[in-house]
């Protein structure tokens, strides 16, 4: 495949982030992306089979860049476990409640829109949040292994369960718009996980869902 495109196909990827991120997958046609990428309409399909495979594509190359994102955090030095894991919920915050890059939100967004709709795309979903669950279950695993978290289920229970539960407040901060869901969920994740209220939590945003 030649640079051209590469930065073809990206740019398509990049544009359809932001796009589908606020309005959702069904909503959006591909002249709207493709009009908004300045890409021919023609050559969609010399990168994408179809727009099942182009939402494929789309997740698998959001959970890269989101895994990618978490992971830096979860490897900074200095930063005690706990701290880490509080600052990855406050980035969740913070994406979710201050979300102009709607792109950021792809995960929540399309969750359930798009897994009774696409086989495909709930597979690519399952993937990518296959590995944020395990990328949280390591991070746990850690602090437990350094003594600095005292958990009451295994690693990879919390981080399935606390997982759900910030999906389930993302949810229902759209419903009410407010952000008592995530400051309920912050409380109890701080009390699942052992975290006193002065935890350092700021951090510069990069990753959260």
């Amino acid at each position: 495949m030649s640079s051209e495109t590469k930065s073809a196909r990206q740019t398509i990827l990049d544009t359809a982030q932001s796009i589908v991120g606020r309005k959702g997958f069904s909503a959006v046609g591909l002249n709207e992306i493709l009009q908004a990428a300045d890409v021919p309409k023609g050559s969609f399909y010399h990168y994408f089979s179809s727009k099942d495979a182009f939402g494929v594509v789309l997740l698998d190359t959001y959970f890269d860049n989101y895994v990618q994102g978490m992971q830096q955090l979860f490897d900074q030095p200095g930063v005690s476990q706990p701290a880490k894991l509080m600052r990855y919920w406050q980035c969740w915050i913070d994406n979710q409640t201050g979300c102009t890059d709607a792109g950021k939100c792809l995960a929540v967004k399309l969750g359930a829109e798009v897994s009774d709709l696409s086989e495909p795309m709930r597979l690519a979903l399952q993937r990518g949040t296959s590995r944020t669950i395990e990328l949280l279950a390591v991070a746990m695993a850690r602090g437990v292994a350094d003594g600095s978290l005292v958990l009451q289920h295994s690693p990879q229970d919390l981080a399935r369960q606390l997982y759900a539960l910030w999906l389930g407040a993302s949810v229902m901060g759209k419903i009410t718009r407010t952000s008592t869901p995530f400051d309920e969920a912050l409380r109890l994740t701080r009390q699942v996980l052992g975290c006193p209220e002065h935890t350092d939590i700021h951090t510069d945003r990069g990753t959260g869902t």
